[in-house]
Order: structure tokens, then C-alpha cells, then sequence
């Protein structure tokens, strides 16, 4: 009896020993995790440099001739039209020389028809027709004159724009070259940066950036290259490129440094977040969910680049493909899961793992 049961006993133990049978494999309980999506993104290399915003359209006004200021018709950062009067100087003098000049053109127009009335009786001498002819065009040139002098005491707006600080006052004297008033325009604005030369072959018009300021966190400004330097700085080996970005609100002011990024070779490829990749080796492997059956299918794939938390997958997975993203230690291949939630930029992994916090510990506690 003792011969039989030894033959026994090691049938037992191998059977012990032997892989679980995959029925008994599929009876295991769901396995809870939190997935992501595979996207399909717009990317491309980004090169990084400081630039400085400039006005699209900026010029400080200054006077052309000595005089005193008669009123001042804006107020500190207004905004003004083409055409608007900012600075009256004091213009008596100018406004009479066009008065007596005017006065003067009515006369010599006179004089004229008085000399052509004659000449057409044949009472007067041609010349005398031509005579009056010229003192007309002189008395009209006068005006000009006049008018040109008149002008040169208002200044007025090129432009829309905002004006600056105001530093002037009426009864103020100025003279030739004084800065009377600064504007810009500003619901467009330019943004000059400088890249190493050797990008040159890679640089072009049109080409889009993305800007960002200390002054306004988190926010970001998107322009494009308006121009391109025709000269490299033999200094530095760098050349400048000039971007335009909207600025409707008027949230960029020139003189202001900005972070720029010039994205260079843009191009659509499939992402994931890098946390669902599972390295093993010189291989990465990810997880990818059958929605129907609810299992999981471990899967090799290539990568390319990676950018803040995203990896290019080159080949293995299609875009909008679901995959494992938390819990990937806790599965094997083939595995039944149960999708908590999906993560992404708006419901992060933390929020999911708050809200689902109970039956997580309960599944971690589960024999």
C-alpha cells in the first residue's frame, strides 16, 4: 500500500505545481484602472529664443516750429483716430497771413476779369491779360503757403493708435525737434527674436510661433514670421525674424521681453501619454483595450519623440485607441478591466483617483 501511495503523493505535488487553466484565468475579478487615449497631434521641433515686442506702427510727434502751446486735446493712453487734433500751437499770426493772402487772391481774380473784359474789346494790351493771369496763380500760391504755415501749428494723428504719457502743457513754449506726444499702434504688434544662423535653412515666412510673458501667466500668443533679417550678425552668427501677433486688448506693450518658440517642420503624428508605456529592455510595450470585450491586449510599439509628458508612436497604435494608463502593473495580457475613468487635461489622474478613492482600496484589499 505504502509502494502505491508514493506514486500518489508526486502525481499531487506536479498537479499543484502545474499553471492555472485559463478558464480558471478568466474568472478573475476585473481589474480597475484609468485610461487614456491615444491623439492625434500637430507637432513639430521647436526652437526657443527672447524677443522683444515692438509697435506695428509707432512715431513720437514733435514740433516743427518755436512756439506756444494753445491746448492740448488728449489725455494719458487714449486711444485716437487718423485724423484727430492732439496739439493746438498758438497760430494768430499764420491765421491772418492766410486771411490777408485770401483777401489777396480775391482782388488779383478781379484785377483779371478787368483785363480780359478789356482784351476781349480790344481796349487793352495782352500782356496786361497775362500780367493779371500770374498775379492770380501768385495770390493762389500765397494761400498755400498760408495754409502749410497754418498747419505746421497742429498736430494731429497719422494713425489709429494709443498716445503715451503726457508731459506737455498749454502756455508751454516749444520749438523745432520737441517731443510733443508718442503714439502706437498697438492692435497689432510685432515680436523681434534672434536664432543662431545655422537654422537658416530651416527658416521661412509663415512659419508659426508661440509667445509667452512673465506678465500674463499661462497665457499663450500665437503669431507668425512676417519677415526674416536679409543680413547675420558677424558677432553673434545670429539672424533676426520678425513675427506679428493680434493684440486686440492691447495686453502687449512695446519695449516688452517675450519667450518665443518657432515651430519649425510641423507634422500630425499619434501620441500617448508616457505613462502608459511599459519599457522592458530596449522594447516598450503599452496596453491596449478592447472596448467589446473589456480585456487588455499587451502590445509592442515603436516610439519616436517626446514632448512634456507625450511620446510619438511611430508604429503599434492607431490614433483613438484606448489604453491602460494607471494601473498597468496590476494587468497581464488578456486580462478583464474595468475602465474607472478616462483621463486627459481636463479630468486628471488625481481628480479620478480622489473621486474613485473607496472602491480602489477595495479592490487592492480583494483576496
Amino acid at each position: 500500500m505504502a509502494i502505491v501511495s508514493m506514486p500518489l503523493l508526486a502525481l499531487l505535488s506536479l498537479l499543484a505545481w502545474l499553471p492555472t487553466p485559463v478558464s480558471a484565468q478568466s474568472e478573475r475579478p476585473a481589474t480597475a484602472v484609468i485610461a487614456s487615449d491615444a491623439e492625434r497631434q500637430t507637432w513639430s521641433d521647436p526652437l526657443e529664443a527672447l524677443g522683444t515686442v515692438r509697435a506695428d506702427e509707432s512715431v513720437t510727434l514733435s514740433a516743427t516750429v518755436t512756439e506756444i502751446i494753445r491746448a492740448v486735446h488728449f489725455e494719458d493712453g487714449q486711444r485716437v483716430a487718423a485724423g484727430d487734433l492732439l496739439v493746438h500751437l498758438e497760430d494768430l499770426e499764420e491765421q491772418a497771413e492766410l486771411a490777408a493772402a485770401q483777401a489777396r487772391l480775391v482782388e488779383q481774380r478781379n484785377a483779371l476779369e478787368r483785363a480780359r473784359g478789356l482784351a476781349e474789346r480790344n481796349l487793352g494790351a495782352r500782356a496786361e491779360l497775362e500780367d493779371a493771369r500770374a498775379r492770380v496763380q501768385q495770390a493762389q500760391a500765397d494761400i498755400e503757403a498760408a495754409q502749410a504755415r497754418l498747419a505746421a501749428h497742429r498736430v494731429q494723428a497719422p494713425f489709429d493708435g494709443v498716445v503715451g504719457l503726457r508731459d506737455i502743457s498749454p502756455g508751454m513754449l516749444v520749438s523745432p525737434g520737441t517731443a510733443l506726444v508718442r503714439l502706437d499702434k498697438l492692435d497689432i504688434v510685432d515680436v523681434d527674436f534672434t536664432v543662431p544662423s545655422r537654422h537658416l535653412g530651416a527658416l521661412s515666412r509663415g512659419q508659426t510661433i508661440t509667445a509667452s510673458t512673465d506678465a500674463y501667466p499661462g497665457r499663450r500668443f500665437s503669431g507668425r514670421v512676417t519677415a526674416i533679417d536679409n543680413r547675420i550678425d558677424p558677432a553673434t552668427r545670429s539672424i533676426m525674424l520678425r513675427a506679428r501677433i493680434e493684440n486686440d486688448d492691447g495686453a502687449l506693450r512695446p519695449g516688452q521681453l517675450m519667450q518665443t518658440i518657432l515651430e519649425r517642420d510641423r507634422r500630425e503624428v499619434v501620441a500617448v501619454p508616457e505613462s502608459v508605456l511599459l519599457p522592458q529592455g530596449e522594447h516598450q510595450y503599452l496596453f491596449v483595450i478592447e472596448r467589446e470585450a473589456m480585456t487588455v491586449e499587451r502590445r509592442e510599439v515603436e516610439i519616436g519623440e517626446r514632448r512634456d509628458g507625450w511620446v510619438e508612436v511611430v508604429a503599434g497604435v492607431e490614433s483613438g485607441e484606448r489604453l491602460v494608463r494607471h494601473g498597468i502593473q496590476k494587468v497581464r495580457d488578456g486580462d478583464a478591466v474595468r475602465v474607472l475613468d478616462v483621463a486627459d487635461e481636463d479630468n486628471p489622474i488625481r481628480e479620478i483617483l480622489r473621486r474613485h478613492r473607496d472602491s480602489l482600496d477595495a479592490e487592492q484589499n480583494r483576496p
